[in-house]
């Protein structure tokens, strides 16, 4: 007999079909789009910049290089991962969301990135890149959003090259319980509030809030990881464990 959960995943809290989710998640992030860099300043005070930065320093990322920003929206991290290949590298945005993709693109040739930056709409659970291609993989703020987050873990690991590392920047679990209520606060008060005034979608952020607290915690993410093959696996809370940096290599 067949197993109900294999058939079934989350949406935030709600409890949906597999093979819905992924169509629910696109019709979030088709709604955020555009002001998707808007909110992520107003939502975390400008401190997802501190973060990206975090991740772009323990990339360990050198010239020639190639990188794949998966998940990556709207392009902050392939900005500096640009420059730092320089043109002997290359940088992949990869995103399965082709409104963000869209943003990302504009915006970083608006910036002049360009040369060595080619965009790709892609699923994260089945890459379409070759084995052993990339130096190293981010995805930052995009694993929550993925169905079958063991079947993506393996899927980079096959993409990376051995020696490659992977770097998963995430919301996770607070380290204090008062900071825990905090944040809890914010996310299910106010946050949804700010997403109706400035993207007219409470809706949306409302989700993005649930989405955190159903994402595997620090621990566990690292034990999937691991899971997946990657080795030396560590992580790096961040802001009292708000956002965790996991990393793991391929050897």
């Amino acid at each position: 007999m067949a197993d109900d959960s294999d058939k079934t995943t989350h949406f935030g809290f709600r409890t949906v079909a597999r093979d819905e989710k992924e169509g629910m998640v696109a019709d979030v992030f088709h709604s955020v789009a555009a002001k998707y860099d808007l909110m992520n300043d107003l939502m975390s005070f400008g401190i997802h910049r501190i973060w990206k930065r975090f991740t772009i320093e323990c990339s360990g990322i050198r010239r020639g290089q190639r990188v794949l920003d998966l998940a990556g929206g709207t392009g902050d991290l392939t900005a500096k991962f640009s420059r730092l290949v320089g043109e002997e590298g290359e940088v992949v945005l990869a995103d399965i969301n082709d409104s963000m993709l869209k943003v990302g693109r504009e915006k970083l040739r608006n910036k002049g990135v360009v040369g060595n930056v080619s965009y790709v709409q892609a699923n994260a659970e089945a890459l379409p890149f070759p084995d052993n291609f990339f130096d190293c993989i981010t995805i930052a703020f995009g694993l929550r959003n993925v169905t079958d987050k063991d079947k993506a873990l393996r899927s980079m690991f096959r993409v990376l090259k051995p020696g490659g590392r992977l770097l998963v920047l995430e919301f996770s679990k607070p380290t204090t319980k008062l900071f825990s209520k905090i944040y809890d606060a914010y996310s299910f008060h106010v946050l949804p509030r700010v997403g109706e005034m400035v993207a007219s979608d409470a809706g949306s952020y409302r989700y993005l809030a649930e989405s955190i607290r159903m994402h595997p915690d620090q621990e566990t993410l690292k034990g999937m990881m691991a899971d997946a093959g990657f080795e030396n696996v560590e992580y790096f809370n961040l802001t009292n464990g708000i956002v965790a940096l996991h990393r793991g290599f391929k050897f």
